[in-house]
C-alpha cells in the first residue's frame, strides 16, 4: 500500500470518530496544539531554516522566501489564532431550519462536517496549521499535501499537531501529511473520491487550474489574486496615497495585495506624480500605462501581459482611465474575482462600482489587504474562494460544513 493510500485510509477512518466529538473536546485539542507549537518553537524554526536555506540555494526570490518563513512572531500568531478559534461558535449540530409538515413529520436541517478535506497548497507552511485547526473545529479530518519547498516545515508542524492530538480526546490520525511532493502523487490525490469529500487547492494560478481541470473529487476553487485599486476623480488625496502604498507594499507576496492601480485621469492630473514617487520610494517597480510620460528607476511601459499578471512581488501595473465605466470595464476584463477596491467620495460611484464588479470581496475606501479570515473575524481561513457555489470569499468555519435533514415521525407512510 502506498503512503498516500495508507494516510488517506487513516483520515477516512478517523473522520467518523472525529465527527462525533463535542465542542469542548475539539476546543481542548486546539488549546493543546496552541501550547505545543510554543513549546516546540525551536524545533519548528530549526526545521524551517532547512527550507529557507534550500530556497536561497535554489535562487528563490525574497518575496517567495517571505512566504516560507516561520519565525517566533509567526509561530506565536499561529498559536494565538488557535486560541481565538476556540472562542468562536461551533457550527456543527446547529439547527439551521426546523418545520413540521401537515402529515406530522418534523424536519430539522442541521449543520454537519463535510467529512474528509484534501488540501493541496504551495509554499506557506502556516496553511498547515490554519487548515488543520479549522478542520478539527468543524469535525473534519484533513489530508495535507504541501510543496517540496516547505517539506521540512510541514513535517515539523504536523508532527507537533499529532503529538498534541495524542494527548487529547480526538483521534490522532485525523491530520495527515502526504510527504511525497511529486506531481504523480498529487495527480493520484486528485482522483481519490473514495477517500476525500472535497479538495481545496491553495496557491498560484497554475496549481489551481491544474486541480480544477484534473480532479474527480469535488473542488472548492481558491483563486489567484489579480486585485485592483481604482482611484476615482473625487478620491481623498491623503487616503489614496496611504491606501495605494499599503495595498501594494504591506505584504506584496500575498493574494490580497493589489497588482494593478487604476487612476482616473482627472485625479491624476494633480496627484499622480506624487503617488508614483511614493510607490517608487517604497521600492515598487512600475509598469506604466503607455499614455503616461513619467520615467522612474525600475519602470517600464505596461504590456497586455502585465494587466493579466499576479506579480506577488513589489511590481505594480498602473492604468489611467477617463471614466468610472472605463475603470469597471478594465477591472472586469482582467480581474481574477478575488478583491477589488474603489476610493471615491461619490456615493453614486461607490454603489455603481460595488454593484457592477463581480468579485468575492469588493471594497469602498479601504485596502484590499483586509480580505483575510482573521480580519473578517473568522479566526483563520482555509482559503479565499473565488467561485460562487457553496462558499465565496474568506472561508471560515461555516464554509467547512454541509447539511443533513433529520426527519422524525410516528409511523407515517406514503
Amino acid at each position: 500500500m502506498s503512503d498516500l493510500l495508507y494516510k488517506a485510509q487513516l483520515v477516512k477512518d478517523s473522520a467518523i470518530l472525529l465527527g462525533q466529538k463535542t465542542t469542548k473536546q475539539k476546543n481542548d485539542a486546539l488549546k493543546m496544539i496552541s501550547e505545543e507549537l510554543l513549546m516546540q518553537k525551536d524545533f519548528i524554526i530549526n526545521e524551517n531554516t532547512k527550507d529557507i536555506d534550500s530556497a536561497r540555494a535554489n535562487g528563490f526570490h525574497e518575496s517567495l522566501i517571505d512566504r516560507l518563513i516561520l519565525d517566533i512572531n509567526r509561530i506565536t500568531d499561529m498559536s494565538d489564532a488557535l486560541r481565538e478559534l476556540t472562542k468562536l461558535n461551533d457550527p456543527i449540530g446547529e439547527i439551521i431550519e426546523s418545520w413540521e409538515r401537515p402529515n406530522g413529520l418534523k424536519i430539522d436541517k442541521i449543520s454537519v462536517p463535510i467529512g474528509v478535506v484534501g488540501m493541496i497548497y504551495e509554499a506557506r507552511p502556516n496553511v498547515t496549521v490554519d487548515a488543520a485547526s479549522l478542520c478539527l473545529k468543524t469535525g473534519n479530518a484533513v489530508l495535507l499535501r504541501g510543496s517540496s519547498s516547505a517539506i521540512h516545515s510541514n513535517q515539523a508542524l504536523v508532527q507537533v499537531i499529532q503529538q498534541a492530538l495524542a494527548k487529547s480526546e480526538l483521534p490522532k490520525d485525523c491530520v495527515q501529511l502526504v510527504e511525497d511532493t511529486s506531481r504523480e502523487t498529487a495527480s493520484k490525490m486528485f482522483k481519490m473520491s473514495d477517500y476525500l469529500d472535497v479538495l481545496i487547492p491553495r496557491g498560484g494560478k497554475k496549481l489551481i487550474q491544474t486541480v480544477v481541470e484534473q480532479a474527480s473529487v469535488p473542488v472548492i476553487e481558491t483563486g489567484a489574486g489579480n486585485c485592483h485599486l481604482f482611484i476615482d476623480a473625487t478620491a481623498d488625496v491623503k487616503m489614496a496615497l496611504e491606501v495605494a502604498v499599503n495595498a501594494k507594499t504591506q505584504r506584496p507576496s500575498v493574494c490580497n495585495a493589489i497588482e494593478t492601480l487604476v487612476i482616473h485621469r482627472q485625479w491624476g492630473k494633480d496627484n499622480i506624480s506624487r503617488l508614483l514617487e511614493n510607490l517608487v520610494g517604497n521600492d515598487v517597480e512600475l509598469r506604466l500605462d503607455p499614455t503616461l510620460n513619467f520615467t522612474f528607476p525600475k519602470s517600464s511601459v505596461a504590456t497586455e501581459e502585465d494587466w493579466d499578471t499576479e506579480f506577488l512581488d513589489k511590481i505594480l501595473a498602473v492604468k489611467v482611465v477617463d471614466s468610472l465605466d472605463e475603470a469597471i470595464n478594465h477591472i472586469r476584463k482582467y480581474s481574477s474575482k478575488h478583491s477589488e477596491s474603489i476610493l471615491t467620495e461619490s456615493d453614486q460611484h461607490a454603489v455603481e462600482f460595488l454593484n457592477k464588479i463581480d468579485a468575492a470581496v469588493v471594497y469602498h475606501n479601504a485596502s484590499t489587504r483586509f480580505t483575510d479570515g482573521f480580519e473578517f473575524g473568522f479566526g483563520a481561513e482555509i482559503g479565499i474562494s473565488t467561485q460562487k457555489l457553496h462558499a465565496r470569499g474568506p472561508m471560515g468555519l461555516p464554509a467547512l460544513t454541509s447539511t443533513k435533514y433529520i426527519v422524525r415521525g410516528d409511523g407515517q407512510i406514503k
